[in-house]
């Protein structure tokens, strides 16, 4: 059975930091790409930042581009999420997700190509 546990939400101020995990098991991690999205209230779950199978390649949109970074631990189990430089628009409850994909040019960058979805982790930036 497959799992996705996603960890490391918490409220936060402006221009703070958090790192999000995301341990998977009952699956073979390193053959999948991994993928971070978020959900905001009444807003569609997008997709902020997703890594190939075996980290050549990482995407971010323009939204948190230069602020947060994916990284991927094969031999852990575990995919990242370094957000730094937090604004009041990341309030959102975070998920991470799982793709079944060996090419190193590829990652999930939208819902519709998640195999596995985690439960969510919820992320407040706030005064």
């Amino acid at each position: 059975q497959v799992q996705l546990v996603a960890s490391g939400g918490d409220s936060v101020e402006p221009g703070g930091s958090l790192r999000l995990s995301c341990e998977a098991s009952g699956l073979r991690f390193g053959d999948y790409a991994m993928g971070w999205f978020r959900q905001k209230p009444g807003k569609e779950r997008e997709g902020i930042s997703c890594i190939s199978y075996n980290n050549n390649m990482a995407y971010y949109p323009k939204s948190v581009k230069g602020r947060f970074t994916i990284s991927k631990d094969n031999a852990k189990n575990t995919l990242f999420l370094q957000m730094n430089s937090l604004k009041a628009e990341d309030t959102a409850t975070y998920y991470c997700a799982a793709a079944s994909s060996r090419s190193g040019s590829w990652c999930p960058e939208e819902g519709d190509q998640v195999d596995y979805w985690s439960e969510g982790t919820q992320v407040t930036v706030a005064s």
